[in-house]
């Protein structure tokens, strides 16, 4: 297993473009197959909730990582780094799981709150991209100990990748209601 991994890991820019398009490219096809006809499961129902707390706990992974990171403590950083990728992981296997099941949530508010909503909406679903092979290059460069480029890339990273989780449990709460 760890030879398999030092094979990604030393070819970490064919790694990170074959994961974009795979990630990227699934969650895109999801917007195109319809959904499952009939009463879906609780369990199913219950996954937009799961993907509001995995994408609270990456958050507060990153949050913890990056202040880690700023004491200094790299041991404690990469910890917190782990566990943002584990929990984002998940959230990525529900994330499939519900749209490949379910059909999307139409947000119901209208007026100001509606132009927040969409905002925040169309600027996650573009930075949710972005953050893929921007976190898996972070990732990387970071692994291999590579300091100067890791902070190149985490520069951009945390503060996307922040926003991304973030925003991502705020559009739960908005259209929860319309479940």
């Amino acid at each position: 297993m760890k030879n398999f991994w030092n094979t990604i890991v030393e070819h970490d820019k064919k790694t990170v473009l074959i994961l974009t398009v795979v990630i990227v490219g699934l969650v895109t096809l999801l917007s195109f197959i319809p959904p499952y006809q009939g009463e879906l499961p609780n369990w199913v129902r219950q996954l937009p909730l799961l993907n509001a707390t995995l994408n609270s706990f990456t958050f507060i992974f990153l949050l913890l990582a990056l202040v880690s990171i700023l004491k200094r403590n790299i041991t404690l950083h990469q910890r917190f780094i782990y566990a943002a990728f584990t929990t984002t992981t998940f959230f990525l296997l529900s994330y499939v799981t519900y749209h490949f099941l379910a059909e999307s949530t139409t947000f119901g508010g209208t007026g100001l709150i509606a132009g927040v909503y969409y905002f925040i909406l169309i600027t996650h679903i573009i930075l949710a991209a972005v953050i893929v092979p921007l976190a898996l290059m972070s990732f990387f460069s970071g692994y291999k100990d590579e300091r100067p480029r890791h902070k190149k890339w985490v520069r951009w990273t945390m503060p996307l990748w922040l926003y991304v989780s973030l925003t991502g449990v705020l559009i739960y709460i908005l259209v929860s209601p319309y479940y």
